[in-house]
């Protein structure tokens, strides 16, 4: 595997960049190597979806034993009030459509909107499991052909 590729593959697993770094930067690699868009396309959106049953792992299993560390548990309770203000705000305005909304959230390829994002706010809002991940899910995939038809079109421009 090219390095350009695992790069595309962490930076979609990272929480800033997501598959707005590694998707851009798959789809060059792709074209410049003839392997097929809809391969490097799963590819990606595959890693960005793994990356939802980590991080409620963490969420449910790592992070209540580094609440024991002043340290974390400092900078965490830091770190959540400012979520927690956001997540209110995103509950009171989107609670009628309930997990629509969530998908809506992760869908957006802006910054702080992915599934990093999205996997946050069902565990502070204690949402059903569940549906949460399939709602992540599908926002990935939204995200996803946003990102994909962006790039496209982008590249399209400057050849």
């Amino acid at each position: 595997m090219d390095l350009r590729l695992l790069l595309a593959i962490i930076l979609a697993m990272l929480p800033v960049s997501e598959l707005r770094g590694g998707l851009p930067l798959a789809i060059v690699y792709a074209k410049a190597h003839n392997i097929p868009l809809l391969l490097i396309f799963l590819l990606i959106v595959m890693a960005n979806i793994l990356i939802i049953f980590f991080v409620f792992y963490f969420l449910d299993k790592i992070h209540p034993k580094l609440l024991k560390i002043k340290f974390y548990k400092k900078i965490f309770e830091t770190y959540i009030n400012k979520i927690q203000k956001k997540t209110k705000k995103f509950e009171e305005k989107y609670s009628v459509i309930g997990f629509l909304a969530l998908t809506l959230f992760v869908a957006i390829p802006l910054p702080a909107t992915g599934a990093w994002s999205g996997c946050l706010i069902s565990w502070l809002l204690n949402l059903d499991r569940k549906k949460s991940i399939l709602s992540i899910a599908s926002g990935v995939l939204i995200a996803g052909v946003l990102m994909l038809l962006g790039t496209l079109g982008f590249l399209q421009i400057f050849s």
